[in-house]
């Protein structure tokens, strides 16, 4: 499958990465100490959702379009509302006009929830991709562009000099054994930065080729994998995007918690004819025998 990100921004699977993405930064801001934001796979940073690649799917219409009127009308709990706040007051400001013709995409999301001490190092292999993005951020000392394949990354820039931070691997599935160099990629990056977070998105197309990376996870012996997924539909018979998930390495130690209140939630929104499902499941953790 092709996951180019132009393609289905602000579809259901954006939303889901998004908040898990905000509510990680949202932890980490906790502490005073600066943080930086490893983004592998950063596409071109804010999308035209009526343009020729996000308008020709309109996927949109039943991810962020169908969650923004839900907290419009005040359709969601009070609770889980309180969560969702500073991804949806993102939405809000990138269409300051009150229409939804805008979407940001992961750095751009980054870059609005850091402070001053914070960085963004925002990579991507598409050179046209990487120009768009290099523009979106000319002259922000905060953010550095690099056009380099992201998977180099995980070797290259880790561990960064602040010791802290998150590392969103989020690739398009554009070419087969993506999940294996997931995998690698992850065992090979947290053996040099072992205390950052990772989180590490993909689609749920082929359940079986999901479940071979989640045991393929546990055998990397890394202590602490939470895994998160939301399903708007169940296995469809000719393969097609049912669902996405995210691996989150080193959670927060809220995020468990936080997830079994949004995802039931988003689950309903989201999910067609109220047929969807969600998961959240220690892959190695306290919870799980290791």
């Amino acid at each position: 499958m092709n996951y180019r990100h132009a393609y289905h921004a602000g579809n259901f699977a954006d939303v889901v990465k998004h908040i898990v993405l905000t509510r990680i930064i949202d932890y980490l801001k906790r502490k005073e100490q600066a943080f930086r934001v490893i983004d592998t796979h950063a596409g071109i940073g804010r999308y035209d959702l009526r343009g020729s690649e996000a308008g020709k799917t309109d996927e949109w219409r039943q991810g962020i379009a169908r969650l923004l009127d839900k907290a419009s009308a005040s359709a969601i709990p009070q609770d889980a509302a309180g969560l969702l706040a500073p991804y949806l007051d993102i939405i809000r400001a990138e269409n300051a006009d009150g229409g939804l013709t805008t979407y940001p995409g992961s750095p751009l999301l980054a870059r609005s929830l850091m402070r001053k001490q914070d960085r963004l190092s925002a990579i991507e292999l598409h050179p046209d991709d990487a120009r768009v993005l290099a523009n979106l951020f000319a002259g922000d000392h905060q953010v550095r562009v690099t056009h380099l394949d992201g998977w180099l990354t995980l070797g290259a820039h880790l561990p960064p000099k602040e010791k802290r931070g998150l590392v969103l691997v989020d690739p398009p599935f554009e070419i087969a054994g993506e999940f294996d160099r997931m995998v690698d990629g992850l065992a090979k990056a947290h053996k040099r930065f072992p205390g950052g977070t990772y989180a590490l998105w993909y689609p749920i197309k082929d359940r079986q080729e999901v479940q071979r990376f989640v045991s393929r996870l546990h055998e990397t012996g890394i202590a602490k994998i939470l895994r998160l997924e939301l399903a708007i539909r169940p296995p469809s018979a000719e393969p097609r995007l049912d669902g996405c998930g995210m691996i989150v390495v080193n959670p927060p130690y809220t995020l468990e918690d936080e997830m079994k209140l949004l995802l039931p939630c988003l689950t309903n929104l989201l999910s067609e004819a109220k047929a969807g499902s969600f998961m959240v499941e220690w892959v190695r953790g306290e919870q799980v025998a290791s």
